[in-house]
């Protein structure tokens, strides 16, 4: 499955449910998962897949300011936890024992690192709470108020403050606090605002303004300079004549301009300089036709370090800020991102994956060229060397317009067309990357199953007019463009067309329903993980904070003519349609689909007689994130693709 919203190294332990009375030797559920129509998993299946559940993975999470050390995200137990490194390939030491997930809004103190703060949720719901992390003596401090949504706490210069966002007023606005986090008692609010798309980028290098973006859909944002002291912003980005996505931003370090991510004036999304007294603006990277992923800006203010999405693939610039000399980082074996700057101006360090490696954490001295490998994880004994590359596809969508995806082939000593299992990303504003695929290779390796990633209209990364392609009435089309690539799949002798899974992760989810139903003899099952079953019911029980982005990506169901559409599009309400077996996984906390909209698309489609599993955990949000669901998950799915595709 693919996680373009969970972060990369979740593929371990998110992916790959149990009914009735488990005999001796069955894999048993764990107490949080409620599981109907799945049959018993005999204990066997374990011993056939387990290498590849047994994987890890390291993200970098970001340097200690004064020691050559970091801080990364894995797990040794359940969950992904902080631990610390001291040296390359140095013992991982784990700082925290949570149930839950800990490994978001993660950052040293910046100028002694005394202390560190991060942010986690409780059971999937997504209302992070910011918390202290003292060393040495491990004490955990609360930091916000505990029920609230609050993004993570972005450094003032000096270092005494953190200013970030919080719902905590009316539970759906984004206000901005500013709070030590020495003393939280102190905490202000700086400014109320209206809606969930505000959130702080940075503080100017006097620490008088800070930086916010205001986000109002996936291709129209804004820029504010708010004062850190009183709270009253100005509007920086002058209203244009036609939408205008502004990204990530920060100060230079002379404080007289700003770097910026932003399609201004192009198709794709590129680094852009303004300069703070006139608003001129010009284009950094003007020479790269690919969207700019992610960007940092050294200490001295003199190197960018940039990640170009070049179709999929996450290459590394470095650009010199003074000559705007373009260095592109050769012989890198994996995707990059995840950019962090030590402070000595020397050591960028980074997150890299390939199809053949997991992710781990890097540095690269940006002097001599050097770089080393901080961790190495685990893959289960497994030789990964042998794992399947990504082939770029392309086919044609119902219209004509030209599409792309990733597709995975087995090993060659699977004889005759081999089934596939379509999988499309969520988002919708997001895009299939190539990266370490964890347990998913047991479908390529050992069941010789086909994978297949395709980036259907309203994809990220191929232009802002490629974005748009699928918002509000047009929803529809990337619906058809599954069907064309069922019929470009027909086109590949070594795919076998009449063995097709579709699966999908909260809008991929979406889609998968919709196929089900569009495309019913041209599929043999289905995968839907946590989707949206009804746009119009998924709009009104989303989060608050949420809703209005959303409006503008699928419509306003509050708008009779929209609703309409809508509810006519709606894959709960075409079910009789839905004749092949279907598995819908989902998370009791999820905030962003609730637990509704799978439940409904169940009780529907068992109508039909069709099989239905169900899974349902009772600890998790918007996906698995608990390593004992998630392997129990992975059987489950294993024994769904055995019984309904490879038969």
């Amino acid at each position: 499955m693919s996680f373009p919203l969970l972060g990369r190294w979740m593929v371990f332990f998110f992916l790959f449910a149990h009914a009735g009375v488990a005999l001796a030797g069955d894999i048993q559920p764990g107490k949080q998962l409620v599981v109907e129509g799945v049959p018993q998993i005999p204990d066997s299946l374990a011993g056939v897949v387990g290498r590849y559940t047994k994987g890890r993975a390291a993200d970098l999470l970001g340097w200690h300011p004064v020691r050559r050390e970091i801080l990364i995200a894995t797990f040794f137990g359940d969950t992904p936890q902080i631990h610390r490194v001291k040296f390359p390939k140095g013992d991982r030491t784990q700082l925290t024992f949570f149930d839950d997930l800990t490994s978001r809004g993660v950052s040293y103190q910046p100028t002694r690192g005394d202390y560190f703060i991060f942010s986690k949720d409780q059971g999937g719901d997504q209302n992070y709470q910011i918390y202290r992390y003292d060393l040495p003596s491990g004490a955990i401090t609360l930091l916000t108020d505990g029920r609230s949504k609050n993004s993570y706490g972005v450094w003032s210069r000096a270092g005494d403050r953190i200013v970030y966002g919080s719902t905590r007023r009316t539970g759906k606005d984004m206000d901005l606090y500013v709070m030590d986090p020495l003393h939280p008692e102190g905490d202000r609010r700086l400014a109320e605002l209206e809606g969930g798309g505000w959130k702080a980028l940075d503080w100017s290098p006097d620490d008088r303004r800070i930086l916010v973006l205001e986000q109002i859909s996936a291709n129209e944002s804004r820029l504010w300079l708010a004062d850190a002291t009183t709270g009253n912003r100005t509007l920086f980005t002058l209203p244009e004549t036609t939408q205008v996505f502004y990204g990530d931003a920060r100060f230079s370090r002379d404080g007289k301009g700003l770097y910026v991510i932003t399609d201004r004036g192009s198709e794709f999304q590129r680094l852009g300089y303004f300069d703070l007294s006139t608003r001129a603006f010009r284009t950094v990277t003007g020479g790269l036709n690919w969207d700019v992923y992610e960007f940092a800006l050294s200490p001295d203010g003199r190197t960018l370090a940039i990640v170009v999405n070049q179709d999929g693939m996450l290459a590394l610039h470095l650009l010199d800020t003074r000559t705007s000399r373009d260095r592109p980082v050769k012989d890198l074996p994996g995707s990059v991102l995840e950019l962090h700057w030590h402070r000595n101006g020397r050591d960028l360090g980074f997150t890299m994956d390939s199809a053949r490696f997991p992710t781990d954490a890097y540095s690269l001295d940006v002097t001599t060229g050097k770089i080393e490998r901080w961790t190495e994880s685990e893959t289960g004994g497994l030789d990964t060397q042998a794992f399947a590359l990504p082939e770029l596809v392309r086919w044609k969508g119902f219209d004509g317009q030209m599409l792309s995806g990733f597709l995975y082939r087995p090993p060659a000593r699977f004889r005759g067309p081999r089934p596939v299992i379509m999988d499309i990303h969520g988002g919708p504003e997001a895009q299939f990357q190539p990266y370490f695929l964890g347990q998913n290779n047991y479908f390529l390796n050992e069941l010789g199953v086909a994978l297949l990633y395709p980036n259907i209209r309203g994809s990220s990364g191929y232009g802002k007019s490629f974005l748009k392609l699928d918002n509000g009435f047009l929803r529809e089309d990337a619906y058809k463009d599954i069907g064309a690539l069922l019929d470009w799949i027909r086109t590949d002798a070594a795919i076998d067309a009449n063995r097709v899974m579709l699966t999908g992760v909260s809008y991929g989810g979406n889609v998968t329903l919709a196929a089900s139903h569009l495309y019913p003899d041209r599929i043999r099952c289905a995968v839907d993980i946590v989707g949206p079953s009804n746009l119009v019911t998924f709009l009104e029980g989303t989060a608050g904070y949420r809703q209005d982005l959303r409006r503008v990506e699928y419509g306003d169901e509050r708008d009779p003519k929209m609703r309409e559409f809508l509810e006519g599009i709606a894959p709960v309400r075409h079910a009789d349609r839905i004749t092949k077996p279907l598995f819908v996984i989902q998370g009791q906390n999820d905030p962003i689909v609730p637990v509704s909209e799978s439940e409904q698309m169940v009780a529907r489609v068992r109508k039909n007689g069709t099989p239905v599993w169900y899974l349902k955990a009772m600890n998790e949000g918007h996906g698995f994130r608990s390593r004992e669901n998630s392997d129990y998950l992975f059987y489950a799915t294993v024994l769904f693709i055995r019984t309904y595709l490879l038969n």
